[in-house]
């Protein structure tokens, strides 16, 4: 009875003390509404506005598909369950990836009668995805998600009806749903396994301990999330991901292809007699992500026997440090586009590392078909290898990178003479916007794959086409001897506009995607023979309320020379005499660059349309403020020196510099300015209310502060913690929350499955800034990624932060607007 006295006593006093605890919060802190919150209508009707049909055009220029897509996903349906195992996310309930937002609809319009089609026979509730033409674009295959799983429909042009090909059976948790094989009348198919039994369930308790070793390999890895952690994860990756490959055809009537595998990867060749499969292997891994697991390469017959394994590749934890660092062994393995059956592949000869010094970084082989002999050596590289454009015969793009120098190369070889040097066309700094030559217009071969459009000694580039004007794509002719362009179209002022397609081989028949400040996207058809123009969409303005907004690219310098741009937004109607100083919101991501030359070049385009996005700071232009977005943030590191080595200190000027413009020309109020970002956005926010005065208050989403957590390396930072801790320090703002004396909302996703952005980071964070007296809110969005995707929570972030901004910036006590805010670093 004694202890029962005792044991109500204490329950007692636990009562009471929680009762006084929860009294003492809600003097502390003041009572916040409950729930998601719908912020204020001018916001959220932007949110509500619908969604623009994706667009997808035949090679032909004939036919146009148009995919409707949904609104913004419900919070029922992101916090649907989901797997977070071997690095993806799983939805159990379809074997399917968790957290898709498919196609609702889907219509074709002929291009040249501009007559539009419903395809009969389509699911009642389309849910649609993985869109792909077959390889003459006679047909349109998708799959469609019900609520126990996948199914593969297809869909023919000429006939405008649609059919299922298979019920619910497709496994598209990690590999492609499907392929088109080369007929054009069977497509190859990721199926689940038959009679796999149900779900393994997951033991009551524990078969054991959960074990790692190492044994002195130096073994440096990035921060990986929703990795494996014991023996039952195994067990439902390799469930969910063993695939049964079947040959479909379009009566439905299905082939089994090889055994169940648990296969990453499956590619025909382009003749379509061999399959080159990839197999996931054991031993699984507690460190890296199912993409590093062991694998094999293996060759197939097209009904699935095996004929060889070509390479067995080792567990991919250990590897050198560095961005351009890689394994060993085989990979890129893929068929060569111009000929029927034959393979090529890249090794490393510096073992993956790049602090090596060799005279061959990367070796290219190729094996032909019967693939009994020796392989070729076929190309080497003195960067790292990053990919070939095929030609013919006789013409090929080889392309290499090497990022701690951000230079690339791109050297015409010709395949019919293998190992042997070729002609470099393109060597540049990959960051250099105004010399950027573009990318090559590809056009499909006689077996349906894209291989370069040659038209004698040309290809046809598409570039972004950088300029102090902004951004001008343009298309052009790049002769391969004399390396030299012709411009063949230019976007023009007051439009953006850039080719999509070509029409014709000779590049005088195009269609474009032209735009301007107040003209949605349309497509238009343009013969640039004859100059004439014609319109093949009609897509409305999706957010009227945005017409009138003024927008502007403008550049500044901050004080040691760099010069800067930013887009500047001001409200409809705004006059700076007549209506005043306005509250600014900064927006901002830092760059990391290698040279000043780089980094000073205009970004953006004065005449690209203004459609705001669920993550845009661009709803506060509607709610009377200006808003900087895109404003530049570089971090510059030239020569010897890491642009990381002056973080802090450029930061500054940077976040200064773009102040006093915006004050300079009389629209912005020194004393409000707010500056706000996402991922390393959020993570510069916090570092400038750590180590500045200049802002009045900030707005930090999925972001890192705590630069140890990330000990590897960090967004394009090398160096580890241990060979660089003060840099490490003194980047954190975590470290530095005792001087963050300005309020800071802090969002995060709680299931934010970016590498380093783990949801304790802004956990943390808030509790250190609480610690020091500081002002801050956390918001931790249920179910949520690293971006956002549930409507509710979107409207509950865009609540959260006009809510912040209306408190702590437009409505708070400032100083005169004369009186300077310091820019010291608080020290």
């Amino acid at each position: 009875m004694t202890n029962m006295k005792a044991k109500l006593h204490f329950k007692s006093l636990a009562g009471i003390l929680v009762l006084f605890i929860l009294s003492i919060g809600n003097i502390l802190i003041a009572q916040s509404p409950s729930g998601y919150q719908r912020p204020p209508e001018e916001i959220a009707k932007l949110i509500d506005a619908p969604s623009t049909p994706s667009v997808s055009i035949d090679s032909k220029g004939e036919w146009m598909l148009l995919m409707e897509r949904p609104g913004y996903p419900s919070i029922e349906e992101i916090s649907a369950p989901e797997l977070r195992i071997g690095g993806t996310r799983i939805n159990p309930a379809t074997n399917g990836r968790s957290r898709q937002n498919p196609m609702v609809g889907m219509s074709l319009k002929n291009l040249k009668t501009n007559a539009e089609f419903q395809f009969e026979g389509m699911p009642s509730k389309p849910q649609i995805a993985n869109v792909s033409w077959s390889l003459d674009e006679t047909k349109i295959a998708f799959t469609n998600t019900t609520e126990n799983g996948i199914e593969l429909w297809y869909a023919d042009v000429a006939t405008k009806k649609a059919q299922k090909l298979t019920e619910a059976i497709v496994n598209n948790a990690y590999i492609s749903a499907f392929q088109w094989m080369p007929d054009n009348s069977n497509l190859l198919v990721s199926t689940i396994a038959d009679n796999r039994g149900s779900e393994p369930k997951k033991p009551l308790a524990p078969k054991g301990p959960v074990l790692q070793e190492t044994e002195g390999a130096v073994a440096a890895s990035r921060t990986y999330q929703d990795l494996l952690e014991n023996s039952h994860d195994e067990t439902l990756f390799e469930y969910y991901t063993t695939v049964q490959l079947r040959k479909v055809d379009l009566s439905g009537k299905s082939v089994k292809i090889g055994a169940p595998e648990i296969i990453k990867d499956a590619t025909v060749s382009p003749d379509g007699q061999y399959i080159l499969v990839e197999t996931i292997q054991k031993p699984f891994s507690y460190l890296v992500p199912a993409s590093r697991f062991p694998f094999n390469y293996e060759l197939w017959t097209a009904t699935g026997q095996e004929l060889k394994v070509l390479a067995q590749i080792d567990l991919d934890e250990v590897r050198p440090n560095g961005f351009d660092a890689t394994r060993k062994g085989p990979r890129s393995m893929n068929w060569r586009a111009d000929k029927p059956n034959e393979l090529f592949w890249v090794e490393a000869k510096d073992g993956g590392d790049p602090n090596l010094e060799v005279k061959e970084r990367d070796v290219v082989y190729t094996l032909s078909a019967p693939f009994n002999d020796s392989p070729t050596k076929f190309a080497s590289t003195s960067l790292r290898f990053s990919g070939i454009d095929w030609a013919d015969e006789n013409n090929a793009l080889l392309n290499e990178s090497w990022w701690a120098s951000r230079m690339e190369k791109t050297t015409l070889i010709n395949p019919s003479k293998p190992n042997t040097a070729g002609t470099v066309i393109i060597d540049r700094a990959t960051t250099d916007r105004y010399n950027d030559p573009g990318s090559p217009v590809m056009v499909k071969n006689e077996y349906g794959w894209n291989v370069l459009l040659l038209e004698k000694d040309n290809i046809f580039m598409r570039s972004t086409g950088g300029s102090p004007e902004g951004d001008r794509p343009f298309l052009s002719k790049f002769n391969l001897k004399t390396k030299k362009a012709e411009i063949l179209f230019r976007s023009e002022a007051p439009y953006y506009e850039r080719v999509t397609d070509l029409i014709s081989k000779k590049g005088d028949q195009v269609i474009t995607l032209r735009e301007s400040e107040k003209e949605a996207p349309n497509y238009y058809l343009r013969d640039l023979k004859k100059g004439s123009m014609t319109a093949l969409t009609e897509f409305p303005h999706p957010q009227p309320s945005l017409l009138d907004v003024n927008k502007e690219i403008i550049k500044y310098e901050r004080k040691d020379g760099v010069k800067l741009t930013a887009t500047l937004y001001t409200p409809a109607g705004y006059d700076k005499d007549r209506d005043g100083r306005l509250p600014v919101l900064v927006w901002a991501y830092p760059i990391e660059y290698k040279s000043v030359a780089t980094a000073s070049q205009v970004r953006g385009s004065p005449y690209s349309f203004t459609r705001v996005s669920s993550g845009s700071p661009l709803f506060w232009v509607l709610r009377g403020y200006a808003v900087m977005e895109n404003t530049e943030m570089p971090i510059i590191g030239e020569g010897d020196k890491e642009p990381n080595d002056s973080f802090r200190e450029q930061l500054v000027m940077n976040a200064e510099a773009a102040i006093n413009k915006v004050v300079e020309m009389g629209v912005g109020d020194r004393n409000k300015f707010a500056v706000g970002g996402h991922s390393y956005g959020a993570f510069m926010t916090a570092n400038l209310l750590a180590h500045t005065d200049l802002f009045a208050a900030g707005i930090a989403r999925s972001g890192a502060y705590n630069r140890t957590l990330t000990p590897f390396g960090f967004q394009r930072e090398e160096r580890t913690y241990w060979e660089a801790p003060d840099l490490y320090n003194g980047m954190s703002p975590f470290m530095h929350a005792d001087k963050v004396n300005e309020p800071l909302l802090l969002i995060h996703g709680e299931a934010d499955n970016n590498s380093g952005t783990f949801p304790i980071q802004s956990i943390r964070f808030y509790n250190a800034i609480k610690g020091h007296g500081g002002t801050a809110r956390l918001v931790m969005l249920p179910n949520e990624s690293h971006g956002y995707q549930a409507k509710e929570s979107i409207m509950h972030m865009l609540w959260e932060m006009d809510s912040w901004m209306e408190k702590h910036v437009k409505n708070a006590t400032t100083r005169p607007e004369d009186t300077k805010v310091s820019t010291r670093d608080k020290e």
